[in-house]
């Protein structure tokens, strides 16, 4: 009697497994992928809104942020920033501005004075959380920009990335802990000098360009 060849079975789960991999492998290719947003027309306005960072504090008015960033762009940035101002107050003052200006696009940086009032951060960003709904709601694309917390590193609370990812928003979240930490760039313990008003601009325009909006 001659021997008979062995071919062990292949198992009914095997192509299961395969599609499985294969949905993996097309997740992780997409994790690391930038955030993008619509190209901005000529004629687009940006709409800057936040405390004392966006108003300039520290810096002339044509030094602040949103002033490098609009000759950088060639944009309309509008300048609407409150000293002081904490997130719930932001929130409160968010949707006037967003119907008086009509932007295209929300660089929203906000929740520094919470920090430094010690109030929850919980709350913050759900404040945070609620612009930007405020901002999508109206047709409103939104940049986001990280506030350090006060301490030895000076970076930006985890739930700013947070933020981004749940609602797939550019994050800039390394500038302000940079301005900050270097003693040249910074006008105060807190705020910016006009050299660090426009490392951020810059910064905000790197990333403008990265998600395809310039």
């Amino acid at each position: 009697m001659g021997l008979l060849e062995f071919r062990p079975p292949m198992p009914a789960r095997w192509p299961r497994f395969g599609a499985l991999l294969a949905a993996l492998a097309l997740l992780l290719s997409g994790c690391g992928q930038q955030a993008k947003l619509p190209p901005l027309a000529p004629d687009a306005v940006l709409l800057a809104f936040g405390d004392s960072l966006t108003f300039g504090t520290g810096a002339s008015e044509n030094e602040s942020y949103p002033a490098q960033l609009e000759k950088l762009t060639g944009r309309r940035v509008v300048r609407e920033g409150v000293p002081g101002e904490v997130s719930e107050n932001g929130l409160a003052r968010l949707p006037a501005a967003l119907d008086e200006h009509r932007p295209r696009l929300l660089l929203l940086c906000h929740g520094g004075n919470d920090f430094l009032r010690r109030l929850p951060k919980a709350q913050a960003a759900e404040n945070l959380r609620a612009m930007i709904r405020l901002a999508k709601a109206r047709g409103v694309d939104v940049l986001l920009i990280g506030t350090p917390e006060p301490g030895l590193t000076l970076s930006a609370a985890a739930f700013y990335a947070e933020i981004a990812k749940e609602f797939r928003i550019p994050y800039e979240g390394d500038v302000l802990g940079k301005i900050l930490r270097d003693s040249s760039l910074k006008a105060d313990q807190v705020h910016p000098n006009a050299q660090g008003y426009r490392l951020m601009a810059e910064r905000v325009y790197a990333m403008l360009q990265k998600a395809g909006a310039l």
